[in-house]
């Protein structure tokens, strides 16, 4: 599961060239501008043969002087770009990869380690149109590019590479290349363990991205590092983000309901392994939905295990490709809203995390339907209700 990280303090994403050294954090304690090197330990494919998804369980080390975190949060990891597409670059400009560059953040370096750990090959913005612009040796391509600065629906979807396919006579000299290149943010993914479960460690379940596009294969770079690039015991650069409210009940007897379909399973597995450590007794009840049963039940075993030794509660799950009619999570939701509501009038919190502009809406609408039916309100009372249930922190998303 991965999110867009916040800004710092000056609203600008900041992207650290080299980490800090392990041993001692430093004084403002590991960050996204300090981050930690940490160590793969662990990658194993979750999807069974025969899925069209890839979803990846992943266990770090991260040692006693690791950051510490708790369920709920997020890690960041800032990726390193493919090799192959470095190559592909390197050759189109004409390169050898050696030559001295720096950022527009005064990293220095060669080109190579600049394409690999500092320069976003995946987003193509106006600072590159404009450079290729001012360097294509073509009058026609240069004056396609400069149409492009104002209108650039012709090139939606490309990749940095694809505009250098496009338009050959451009080759900018390397050092002017990196400087109007976009710089390669961190990726934020849930965390899927619990420190009381796994000290030293944290987990991740993330979905490999890999997809075609303007005939050629796409990668998500921070998904397929994690899933083939990086070897076990090779150094990953994480941070930990705070939630700011998104954990367990802080009443070990109070209800949770959790909505986690695909990756969105992530916290809702911390969060379970957490209430199984602290012997908290308040019901879990997951709901969790993917495609098809047979090859897409991601941690099938666990859940299973959790539910018989009476740590989860109820398991409602939804995949959606199993039958003719598509059922996904909010249908479920609906299905058993009587005893959901009742849940919830026990004082049960109600947490969703995933996909914001359709999961949790849609999510969100049944959620506000099963409290209108069952709790035979109207239309503005059930909102009210689900507002307090928020106010309350009652009601919470992880959504992105």
């Amino acid at each position: 599961l991965v999110k867009e990280p916040a800004a710092e303090a000056d609203g600008k994403p900041t992207v650290s060239g080299v980490a800090a050294p392990n041993g001692k954090p430093a004084e403002s304690g590991w960050s996204r501008k300090n981050p930690y090197t940490a160590r793969l330990l662990k990658t194993v494919n979750l999807n069974r043969p025969g899925s069209d998804k890839a979803t990846h369980h992943v266990e770090i080390d991260l040692s006693p002087d690791g950051p510490s975190y708790e369920v709920g949060d997020s890690l960041g990891i800032f990726p390193t770009n493919c090799d192959e597409h470095l190559g592909e670059i390197i050759r189109a400009l004409g390169a050898s990869g050696d030559e001295p560059v720096e950022t527009q953040g005064g990293a220095k370096g060669t080109l190579r380690e600049a394409l690999d750990r500092l320069c976003c090959l995946s987003e193509v913005n106006e600072d590159l149109i404009v450079l290729l612009s001012e360097t294509a040796t073509d009058p026609a391509e240069a004056d396609q590019l400069r149409a492009l600065i104002d209108d650039d629906a012709p090139i939606a979807g490309f990749h940095v590479f694809d505009l250098l396919r496009k338009f050959p006579s451009a080759r900018p000299d390397p050092a002017l290349f990196v400087l109007a290149l976009a710089d390669l943010k961190p990726r934020l993914y849930s965390i899927s363990s619990s420190p009381r479960r796994h000290a030293g460690q944290v987990h991740l379940t993330v979905r490999k991205v890999v997809y075609e596009y303007n005939e050629r294969g796409r990668k998500g770079v921070a998904s397929t590092m994690l899933a083939d690039r990086v070897a076990v015991g090779g150094p990953l650069r994480v941070f930990v983000q705070k939630s700011h409210g998104f954990t367990i009940p802080a009443d070990p007897g109070a209800p949770a309901i959790m909505v986690g379909p695909g990756t969105g399973i992530a916290p809702f597995r911390a969060f379970l392994h957490e209430r199984d450590a602290i012997g908290a007794k308040g019901k879990n009840w997951l709901f969790f939905g993917d495609q098809r049963g047979r090859y897409d039940f991601l941690y099938e075993e666990e859940l299973a295990d959790l539910k018989a030794r009476g740590v989860l509660t109820r398991l409602d799950t939804a995949f959606s490709r199993d039958q003719d009619r598509k059922v996904y999570v909010q249908d479920r939701i609906v299905e058993n809203g009587k005893e959901l509501y009742a849940w919830l009038q026990e004082g049960g919190h109600f947490f969703v995390c995933g996909d914001a502009k359709r999961m949790a809406a849609d999510v969100d609408l049944a959620l506000r339907r099963v409290v209108k039916d069952h709790g035979a309100l109207t239309d503005e009372a059930a909102n009210a209700y689900v507002a307090k249930l928020s106010i309350d922190g009652r009601y919470r998303r992880d959504v992105y």
